[in-house]
């Protein structure tokens, strides 16, 4: 008769699994909360303990680590020299083991009342699904629920896990002790008194959480991953119509969804190829909308539509006759709703805020590059008027308003914007004065007597006075150039009002 050990934190379907083990003639071994789950459910089931003839003991850190476990899962019934060992010991063989560990790097962790994390590191479990890993010729491990069914078949109909089956089981089974010492890790560096915003080693476990139709183009695979045991908002949100979404798709549904939600007031950002190419508040959700599209209804064609509000209908009519890849929102009227799915390629999604990204990464060769997300601060007492003219107060409202778009355009970025709309926007330019003719060439005469935000220093004065052939009034920028002087006295000249806010938003 064979033997499965049970033992997870996990318990979703044990009981079930357990007895129809026990209905195809399985003898189960368990112990703890697993044990009494299984024996509750009517399923004989026989104590660790009277299988190590040892209880267990320093408060439950001691239970399964005996070489009557061990060796019944790293014994090789096929080498003479293990039968020899496992009979002089009276150690009997373990075919399958079901072990899942502590979620370490949940909330859970935390409201568990043993006083500290540290109890909650788990010794015994992560020895177990290695050792059945690595044994795996011999040994199937199934540390995921979801693959209960897929054992259980394999039992019925072949007698035993296939070696091609418990090879994967393996695999997942040392993806999931990675993803669990990623956690603790994770925990050490951040209980730390001072905790290093960049700390020694980056340990980030990822699980595929869906497979897209390809990546940025159709020659390339793609997927979407997320951080083992966690979930975001992609996980949560809701899509009512369209088609399936893309690697594009997500990527610039993102940028457009982590911008809006910069904004209190009734916003909308359009996005396209990862770059704002419509922003605006508005006095309401519709108004948002108009005024966002009409700062570049060219490349708004095939966008990425965001808005912090539920979609109203007036808002639905004017989306619906734009083409429009996707509208994400944190709801919708039941009128809104009916008007875009009409729209049958139109991504329709309902979804929760963001959360906040822990590091940025880029690829490099041989590894990455780490930097802290940047954010953006608005704090007007620490930034600095330099010239003669200061902002007036509508100014002032539209400067900080650019200066936070600005922040999510490709550098070199420059945003011309009034009355808290966007007008124009220059991004991804190699130099400065090419992103400001761009973004007076989209504004189109409609930014003047508005602003400019620049993520970086004009480093020359000429970007000044594209700025100031464009009929911009307020400039806002980081300085720190060695011709501020310059720049300074061409803004005196123009008449036109600067602000330094010391603090740069470069973004590539």
């Amino acid at each position: 008769m064979p033997t499965a050990l049970l033992s997870v934190y996990d318990k979703t379907g044990i009981a079930e699994f357990a007895s129809a083990l026990h209905e195809l003639g399985w003898n189960l071994v368990s112990s703890g909360g697993t044990a009494r789950a299984v024996s509750e459910a009517g399923v004989p089931v026989t104590d660790v303990a009277d299988l190590t003839g040892v209880p267990a003991i320093l408060d439950h850190r001691v239970v399964t680590l005996h070489p009557k476990v061990h060796g019944g899962l790293l014994a090789d019934p096929t080498d003479a020299r293990h039968r020899a060992d496992m009979e002089e010991y009276g150690i009997a063989p373990i075919s399958l083991v079901v072990s899942n560990l502590y979620p370490f790097g949940s909330d859970a962790t935390f409201e568990h009342g043993s006083g500290s994390p540290v109890e909650l590191i788990d010794i015994g479990g992560p020895a177990m699904v290695r050792a059945s890993a690595k044994n795996h010729e011999h040994v199937a491990i199934v540390v995921d629920p979801a693959d209960y069914d897929v054992v259980l078949a394999e039992i019925a109909e072949h007698g035993a896990v296939r070696p091609e089956e418990r090879r994967r089981l393996a695999r997942d089974a040392f993806a999931h002790t990675a993803a669990y010492d990623a956690a603790i890790v994770t925990w050490f560096d951040a209980s730390e008194a001072d905790p290093d915003p960049l700390p020694r080693s980056l340990h980030v476990a990822l699980e595929r959480a869906e497979v897209l139709r390809y990546g940025e183009n159709p020659h390339q695979q793609g997927a979407r991953y997320r951080f083992h045991g966690d979930s975001s908002w992609w996980d949560t949100m809701t899509q009512h119509g369209g088609k399936a979404l893309s690697y594009l798709n997500l990527y610039d549904t993102e940028a457009a969804w982590r911008l809006v939600h910069r904004f209190d007031e009734p916003a909308c950002v359009v996005v396209k190829h990862a770059n704002p190419c419509g922003v605006a508040i508005g006095a309401d959700i519709a108004d948002a909308y108009v005024k966002a599209n009409a700062c570049d209804p060219v490349s708004a064609f095939g966008g990425i539509v965001a808005v912090n509000r539920p979609v109203t209908a007036p808002m639905a009519e004017a989306v619906s006759a734009v083409f429009t890849e996707v509208v994400v929102a944190p709801g919708y009227d039941a009128a809104a709703l009916d008007l875009l799915l009409a729209k049958k390629n139109m991504r329709v999604v309902t979804a929760d805020a963001p959360g906040e990204w822990r590091f940025d990464l880029k690829p490099l060769d041989g590894g990455f590059i780490v930097q802290q997300p940047d954010g953006v601060t608005i704090d007007r007492d620490a930034w600095d008027v330099v010239t003669d003219a200061r902002p007036s107060d509508a100014q002032w409202g539209d400067l900080e308003f650019a200066w936070q778009v600005c922040a999510a355009v490709t550098s070199n970025a420059i945003v011309y914007a009034k009355d808290l709309q966007a007008f124009g926007v220059g991004a991804g330019q190699q130099n400065r004065l090419d992103s400001a003719r761009i973004a007076a060439e989209r504004s189109a005469g409609r930014a003047a007597g508005g602003v400019c935000a620049s993520d970086a220093f004009f480093p020359f004065r000429d970007g000044l006075d594209a700025t100031a052939s464009a009929g911009i009034a307020a400039v806002i920028q980081p300085g720190g150039s060695v011709r501020d002087d310059e720049v300074i006295a061409a803004a005196n000249e123009h008449g036109i009002a600067m602000v330094f806010t010391g603090e740069r938003h470069f973004r590539h």
